[in-house]
């Protein structure tokens, strides 16, 4: 049967590509199109349609149409649903949404840098290959905060991992230009996968925003928060410990050696001191890491005093990361994954320099982070959360913070 719904499909365009030649080629695409996405769910549910088998997966369960627009024009095609245990949607539309979405990227850039829906259609037919009219240019920028704000405020769930940052760009507010923070918050969920949870602008760092921004995270459905990996900003300090009462926190240790260089006393020190710290961030467990520490102490207790006792107070707070498994310590020892994108989104935003609004500056890092993440979570994992078989350090007492609240 197979075989004969494949003929049948040839025999159509055979027929449209006889009868009509190259303007036929749209509908010719639409019928291998969804010929395709049909293959896929057989190969999907492990079953050709109403065959009868215990392998199968789920169930064939209709088409639900879908507009989609291809450098041929706009077309509907049939999506095959299905229903079971098994998820399926189409890959090959998976990577048309993705170019989709860097479209709307390349419209937000555009906009920000107040280039005429003319002169931004010009680019884009360079860009896409795509003839595109002024209309639908117009059409697709204000369709894109409608896209963008469902984005942004979509479910979430069960997050172990939470890494903070903020970054500042320059935004025309009431005829004066400001810095304006922006809040980026990553989550690793039980998968392993990274995602951008969310993005939120700011006047400032104030606990006031810090607050409203991961109570809008804990609104959405966060949960299953272990640990929180962030700087020590006093705002953020404030929010998180009021929110997330309970929840450990991994002071990054990159912020950390940046902050110790204020308490040496000599330039000719500096190098040493960062070597030093360094030595107890590299300790193989966190009982050698607390020996380490102390030796440190006690070793600028003379020479750099207030260096010592800055040390004592704060270098514990980047040692969290000593109780997670071994294989997540590098990754989550600092909150470097926000700060690469964050210099990704100031690689993108510096042809805008100035934005002429907040909103503006929302859209803008916003389209940029939804296309990232959306890369993240088809990409490959970013930790092994299989902890289970993973070899006890020497210190067996040493506490876990992943392995302990996952049994």
């Amino acid at each position: 049967m197979a075989h004969q719904q494949q003929r049948n499909v040839i025999d159509q365009v055979m027929e449209l590509l006889i009868d009509h030649g190259f303007d036929s080629m749209a509908d010719v695409l639409k019928i291998l199109f969804n010929e395709a996405m049909k293959i896929e769910r057989e190969e999907a549910l492990d079953a050709r349609s109403y065959q009868r088998t215990s392998d199968r997966k789920g169930y064939a369960n209709g088409y639900k149409p879908k507009t989609v627009d291809t450098r041929m024009g706009r077309m509907t095609v049939d999506i095959p649903q299905v229903r079971g245990e098994v998820e399926f949607y189409p890959s090959s539309l998976e990577k048309g949404c993705r170019s989709e979405r860097a479209l709307m990227v390349a419209i937000a850039e555009m906009y920000v840098k107040g280039i005429s829906t003319r002169r931004v259609t010009d680019v884009l037919e360079k860009m896409c290959g795509l003839e595109i009219s002024s209309t639908q240019v117009s059409r697709a920028a204000a369709l894109l905060d409608e896209e963008l704000e469902k984005w942004r405020q979509r479910k979430l769930g069960e997050t172990p991992y939470l890494i903070l940052d903020a970054h500042y760009e320059k935004v025309r507010i009431n005829g004066s230009v400001q810095s304006c923070a922006v809040f980026t918050a990553i989550g690793v969920n039980p998968e392993g996968k990274r995602e951008i949870l969310g993005v939120s602008v700011s006047l400032s760092e104030a606990e006031v925003h810090w607050r409203d921004f991961l109570a809008s995270l804990l609104s959405r459905g966060l949960h299953g928060v272990l640990l929180i990996v962030s700087d020590a900003h006093s705002g953020l300090r404030a929010a998180r410990e009021s929110l997330f009462n309970g929840v450990k926190w991994q002071r990054c240790q990159f912020h950390l050696q940046q902050n110790a260089q204020a308490y040496v006393p000599k330039k000719a020190m500096q190098q040493q001191v960062h070597e030093d710290i360094k030595d107890i961030f590299a300790a193989p467990d966190g009982k050698m890491a607390q020996a380490r520490l102390k030796g440190y102490i006690e070793k600028y207790a003379r020479s750099a005093p207030n260096l010592s006792q800055w040390m004592e107070e704060h270098l514990p707070e980047g040692l969290t990361v000593f109780e997670l498994p071994g294989k997540h310590r590098k990754k989550m020892r600092t909150s470097n994954a926000v700060e690469r994108l964050h210099e990704e989104i100031k690689r993108r935003t510096r042809v805008a320099r100035l934005f002429p609004n907040e909103a503006a500056l929302l859209r803008l890092v916003s389209a940029i982070e939804m296309e990232i993440s959306e890369d993240w979570i088809a990409g490959k994992r970013y930790l092994n959360m299989e902890t289970e078989n993973e070899s006890q350090p020497a210190n067996s007492n040493e506490k876990r913070i992943y392995r302990n609240n996952v049994a």
